[in-house]
């Protein structure tokens, strides 16, 4: 079986990449029988040098290899027919943007197996940066808080060299007593909580973070149960929450009028009530200056998220009484940062973390029978067709 990591070609590029030189050393140490090819990059965040120090052959050709692995989507033209490509499609929600793509995987006969579709028997996703959007989401979010107030400087994330160096630039801030706000019980809201917990910021429970007031910044994580309830008044248990989400109303607002600021590092599901809506943030009640969305979902559960921020402009505002995008520096504004490729700015650990699970998860399968169901769950098309856990995309894939 030969592999091949393959050049990034969507625009605007990103520099992360499956495996780094050192995961791929190790890959090709625990598989003897796998081959790796490395397609030559330009704005690879490791060098083709870095490869060929470590015995890898760099080519501009890699059509000789059995499967490609990718981050983000193959343009059409770039596809080698015949081939498996591991990639984030952004095909699985029937996105319209890429409606042509998968119907180009379909034709030239590809295996497409999309990361955000490795998944256990459970449904939980295998691999993913999730992480690394919580590590960035967090630091944006407190790079954010300087420039609207003026009380630190914070370089971009993208031009920091790694976690740490983003640890260090936040150790410098001296944050006043202010109450943050974090929601999630996954890979990204933990990712913001290594941030938070880096800076020496106390954690409180969700009774003292409502009831007390702090002389020293303090943070609160809360999963759906805090700031949801269910409309009967019954006590129930997540699980409960995820299968009936229409049962339950949104009881964020309580928690709203009294933080300062709020990072969204939650999962949003279909049919869940808003965390707060656009009524909610015209109240007087309401507190929060600030919302670093990781989790990004536009005109959805956080109303002052009307649009991805981009890498370059992270920053706007949100004038709850007009419901309209202003200046962040407005007096009336609620900053927002919502960028929503955030791994993007820290390529290297990012790119050094995904290959860790990627060689835990999905080459062992490669070589032993798939004896977990890891790839016939990830797989999305086979022989020009979408597999039968993928049919739902049928309609999508003919333009009804």
């Amino acid at each position: 079986m030969k592999f091949a990591i393959i050049k990034e070609r969507k625009n605007p590029p990103d520099r992360r990449v499956v495996f780094s030189p050192d995961e791929l050393v190790k890959a090709r140490e625990q598989f003897p029988d796998a081959e790796f090819e490395v397609e030559s990059s330009d704005i690879r965040v490791f060098s083709d040098a870095s490869y060929q120090e470590k015995g890898f052959h760099v080519s501009v050709d890699v059509s000789s290899c059995d499967v490609m692995l990718g981050v983000k989507e193959v343009p059409k033209e770039a596809l080698i027919p015949n081939k498996k490509y591991f990639f984030f499609s952004h095909t699985i929600k029937k996105q319209p943007y890429n409606r042509e793509l998968l119907k180009t995987i379909l034709e030239k006969n590809i295996e497409l197996y999309d990361h955000e579709t490795i998944v256990k028997a459970n449904g939980a996703r295998l691999i993913g940066f999730g992480r690394y959007a919580g590590i960035v989401g967090a630091y944006n979010g407190f790079r954010a808080w300087g420039l609207k107030y003026q009380s630190w400087e914070l370089p971009k994330a993208e031009t920091l060299a790694d976690q740490q160096a983003l640890i260090k630039e936040l150790k410098q801030c001296e944050v006043p007593p202010i109450k943050v706000l974090l929601t999630g019980s996954g890979k990204v809201a933990f990712g913001a909580k290594e941030m938070l917990d880096a800076m020496n910021m106390r954690q409180v429970s969700v009774d003292a973070y409502l009831r007390e007031s702090f002389n020293e910044p303090v943070y609160c994580l809360i999963d759906v149960l805090d700031y949801n309830q269910r409309k009967d008044g019954s006590t129930l248990d997540n699980q409960d929450f995820y299968e009936h989400p229409e049962a339950y109303e949104s009881n964020f607002m309580r928690f709203a009028k009294v933080s300062d600021m709020f990072i969204a590092g939650h999962f949003y599901g279909d049919g869940a009530p808003y965390l707060f809506t656009r009524e909610d943030a015209k109240s007087d009640d309401f507190n929060i200056k600030l919302v670093a969305d990781i989790s990004c979902d536009i005109d959805g559960p956080v109303a002052s998220t009307i649009r991805p921020s981009t890498i370059a402009e992270p920053v706007y505002g949100y004038d709850p009484q007009t419901e309209s995008e202003v200046d962040f520096m407005d007096e009336h504004a609620i900053v927002v940062m919502a960028v929503d490729n955030l791994p993007c700015e820290l390529p290297k650990d990012a790119s050094e973390g995904f290959g860790e699970m990627f060689l835990e998860h999905v080459i062992p399968a490669f070589f032993n029978g798939d004896q977990d169901g890891v790839l016939e769950r990830a797989k999305i098309t086979e022989n020009g067709h979408l597999t039968p856990r993928f049919k739902y995309l049928q309609d999508y894939v003919d333009g009804k």
